[in-house]
């Protein structure tokens, strides 16, 4: 999930687990409790969409999931929940996969969810036309590569034998295929949603989630949900979700302030007010940490500019006082990272990996910089999102890059849409703050969109529209990626893996910050069943009132 719009910082609870369940099984497990009713309020800045075909980052993503469930549901802790898919079965080389439908369940309008359903939601996506920014996460399909050059309208790997039966044959052998179809992008969409550019249909989703959209978003305004009482699976709680679109400049303070005057019943907070938020609401019982599957990084431009060596970017690592920082404007609330796929996969986890990460050494980052020609009084940008709780560790790693390196450091602050496209630019150049939240429980979806080569997905005016805004390319890393993904075994599959982290790391594709910690509050007084899913979003289809 592309980087996360504000600081949205948490801790306490054990490590995600991230077991991946074997195929088949069982539902969701039994009932929430709670009464049936209520309003639910919380508010988020402007997505960038929430129609599935384009849903990105954490705020969109909410929504989508809202209103739009897939193959398979995705539990906190990382198991795999079968949904939509009461089957997922693999071939003997991962290379097809066939999936056995639910059936008798329905999108809001009445119209059926079924193979075809699917079929049209993914090629939707996928299509030239769409320049969606998350279809690189159905790259896998056969036809795939010809959907987006626009040289064909149907996806060749996609077909239903009959009405509940979906068959997806890939172009490469992938063993956790069925995990990644939880990205909202494999949504099933009804026949009304058209093509990916109806705006009637981008900004009132009809779908077939627990919730459905009570009217248009209405843009940088709000977004009002109300609960599908037609659900094909147990039915929500609450009678609506007011979701209120704020400022993106402040937000994180307009969130807070919202639930202090009672406003909003879920709230984000700016990081100097945290320790006190902490003091005030943990003996109320409303304050939610958990340690989660995000990360938090420099991006480094690399095709392009001062960071295109990893002798410039392994200058940067070493100047930067990752202990100071999470010690002194995180108040020893984050914990610094010295990898790029988090500790929360734990059975993965290669904890040190990063040897520039682990301390600031000034001599060894000098030293990298005059191997990188980038001398004293060398220019160079960080760009971040406003309205996060960025403003305090950029203003800190910008200045010890100055004092460290000596370098004109420029700060560029700006809203977060504006951050997402200034790192798509053709001449895109430095530093940009940068986070990743897991679309689905394995390492491959840190190493694949952010690393690998095919992430990259440049249209033709150079515009990268995959999510390896870096445009880090190392062909030896692709094949262990290809490799891992093609491996049944999962100890061997697991190696594989790590192998690629260590060529990312030695190489500074990303320059690892820290490990995302996350903080809410939460208005347990009136509802119960408050929880952080798997997107660190609040679980709404669970939340009922007391």
């Amino acid at each position: 999930m592309r980087g996360v719009p504000r600081a949205r910082w948490m801790a306490g609870a054990a490590v995600l687990a991230l077991s991946l369940a074997a195929c088949g099984g069982g539902g969701g497990g039994g009932e929430s409790s709670g009464k049936t009713g209520g309003t639910f309020r919380l508010g988020i800045v402007e997505p960038t969409a929430i129609d599935p075909y384009n849903a990105q980052e954490s705020e969109g993503i909410l929504v989508a999931h809202q209103l739009f469930t897939g193959l398979v549901d995705v539990k906190a802790d990382g198991t795999i929940v079968p949904k939509l898919a009461e089957q997922r079965t693999p071939n003997d080389n991962c290379t097809e996969w066939t999936f056995k439908i639910k059936q008798g369940t329905k999108f809001t309008n009445g119209e059926p969810v079924d193979a075809e359903a699917f079929i049209r939601g993914w090629t939707r996506a996928a299509k030239k036309s769409a320049a969606s920014d998350v279809a690189y996460h159905l790259a896998g399909i056969q036809g795939f590569d010809q959907l987006q050059a626009g040289t064909t309208q149907t996806f060749a790997g996609l077909s239903a034998p009959d009405p509940y039966t979906l068959k997806v044959k890939l172009s490469q052998p992938d063993c956790e295929f069925d995990l990644k179809t939880y990205h909202t992008v494999f949504s099933p969409v009804p026949k009304v949603a058209g093509e990916a550019n109806n705006k009637q249909y981008n900004d009132q989703p009809i779908g077939n989630g627990p919730f459905k959209m009570e009217g248009p978003w209405q843009h940088n305004t709000k977004i009002t949900l109300v609960r599908n009482d037609d659900y094909g699976f147990e039915k929500a709680k609450l009678d609506r979700v007011e979701i209120s679109i704020l400022n993106p400049q402040n937000a994180d303070q307009l969130e807070y302030q919202g639930f202090e005057s009672g406003k909003f019943d879920w709230a984000r907070m700016p990081t100097p007010q945290l320790p006190a938020a902490k003091a005030k609401y943990e003996p109320q019982g409303q304050w939610i940490g958990q340690d989660t599957n995000g990360m938090n990084y420099l991006l480094p431009i690399t095709d392009n500019g001062p960071m295109k060596t990893k002798e410039a970017r392994l200058a940067v690592s070493y100047a930067i006082d990752r202990q100071a920082i999470t010690q002194g404007v995180f108040k020893g609330m984050q914990t610094p990272s010295t990898t790029i796929v988090p500790p929360a996969f734990k059975d993965f986890y290669q904890q040190g990996l990063c040897q520039s990460c682990q301390k600031q050494d000034p001599a060894k980052a000098k030293e990298y910089a005059q191997k990188a020609n980038l001398p004293p009084g060398s220019a160079v940008t960080l760009a971040f999102n406003t309205g996060g709780g960025h403003d305090e560790w950029v203003q800190a790693v910008a200045q010890q890059l100055r004092d460290v390196l000596g370098w004109k450091v420029e700060i560029k602050p700006m809203p977060f849409k504006e951050l997402l496209e200034a790192e798509q630019q053709p001449g895109a150049t430095g530093l940009f703050r940068f986070a990743w939240g897991a679309d689905y429980p394995t390492p491959d979806n840190y190493l694949f969109p952010l690393l690998h080569t095919k992430s990259i997905n440049k249209d033709a005016s150079g515009k990268v529209t995959g999510d390896n805004r870096s445009r880090w390319s190392n062909p030896q890393f692709d094949q262990l990626v290809d490799k891992a993904r093609a491996t049944k075994d999962p100890n061997e599959r697991k190696k594989l893996y790590q192998q690629a982290e260590k060529i990312a790391i030695e190489e500074m594709a990303l320059i690892p910050l820290w490990n995302r910690t996350q903080y809410r509050l939460a208005n347990t007084k009136r509802f119960t069943n408050l929880e952080l899913d798997f997107n660190e979003n609040p679980t709404l289809a669970q939340v009922a009132l007391k």
